[in-house]
């Protein structure tokens, strides 16, 4: 296992897109074997990551998500820069299966050296990215990409969760017939850095003139998420080429304001975040996997539906269970 580890590990440093693409693989498996062998990827690979900018984008289906990242994309690349777009597609309730168009949507992109592509289903993971995206990111970082671009489902309040794996979040809307503050939850406003109204061009173009003031006036009235920054709002077009480079420019400059230290705390509390949803996801893994617990937990459950015993103390009573000698109660009790 060392041995094949070492040798994809060294692929996808060298850059390697085929290479990289097989290492998400890897990281999305969830079959115990590959789980160990990602957790070894990522031990090689991880102390050469960290050196991105990573860029969470949302927005309502149809504002333009695929298009616009296109679209800044291939700026980005004629700056000099190399791209890795995580894209996550929404996943069938039904089979599990999901569309993954996005390198369709983003044809010209795909095809062009210094960029890589990886759609990847939601897999029922809330917050609008797959539940291995955040590690998917050093994975691309190793491989060289500079700018990380995270594509999530759609917008909502549970959308808040790319914020936790990025440095800065773009929400995008479109102009509209005046009540598009209406459809944006406030909590995804609260956490936006930029706010982007797309399809600013021809017929639309003064709604978007309108629909930025509108924006910005409300992010006065939302406290900011972090010291050092206002968020703003722009307006944008990916058919003209219009905003793009402007877009970019404030990520750079929210960049310099901000600092990299103070890039490497959020970091450092996206991290330890990240853990303690990983020890919550391992339990429930193994509690399903021992039928005595997995029983247990059936029980609780009912028990909580049937409002005999209250979440949090059928919560106790599990933890119990599961790690008698961890056991809080006091001796005799």
């Amino acid at each position: 296992m060392a041995k094949d580890v070492d040798t994809l590990a060294s692929a996808v440093f060298r850059g390697d897109r085929r290479a990289l693409a097989r290492a998400i693989t890897l990281v999305e498996s969830t079959r115990e074997d590959d789980r160990e062998r990602a957790e070894a990827l990522l031990e090689r690979l991880t102390p050469q990551a960290g050196r991105s900018i990573r860029i969470g984008i949302s927005g309502a289906p149809g504002v333009g998500k695929s298009t616009l990242i296109e679209a800044l994309g291939l700026h980005l690349l004629g700056s000099g820069h190399k791209v890795a777009v995580l894209a996550v597609d929404p996943s069938s309730i039904r089979s599990g299966g999901s569309i993954l168009g996005d390198k369709t949507r983003m044809a010209e992109l795909a095809r062009a050296d210094g960029a890589f592509i990886r759609p990847s289903p939601a897999g029922g993971t809330l917050g609008g990215v797959a539940r291995r995206t955040r590690e998917a990111i050093p994975l691309c970082e190793a491989a060289g990409f500079d700018v990380i671009l995270v594509e999530t489902v759609g917008v909502g309040q549970s959308e808040t969760a790319v914020s936790e794996m990025t440095d800065f979040f773009i929400l995008l809307v479109q102009p509209g017939g005046g009540d598009e503050l209406q459809g944006i939850k406030k909590g995804i406003m609260e956490i936006a850095d930029l706010v982007l109204v797309t399809k600013a061009d021809g017929d639309l173009a003064a709604a978007a003139r309108r629909a930025v003031a509108d924006y910005r006036h409300a992010l006065r009235l939302v406290r900011p998420e972090r010291s050092g920054w206002t968020p703003t709002a722009e307006a944008c077009s990916a058919a003209t080429g219009a905003g793009i480079a402007e877009a970019w420019g404030i990520v750079e400059r929210f960049r310099r304001k901000t600092g990299e230290k103070a890039l490497g705390r959020r970091r450092a509390e996206q991290a330890v975040s990240h853990l303690w949803r990983e020890v919550n996801e391992l339990l429930r893994s193994r509690i399903a996997r021992r039928p005595r617990l997995a029983r247990a937990a059936a029980e609780l459950e009912r028990r909580v539906v049937a409002g005999e015993l209250a979440p949090g103390q059928a919560a106790r009573r599990l933890v119990e269970e599961a790690f008698p000698e961890a056991s809080d109660r006091e001796p005799g009790a």
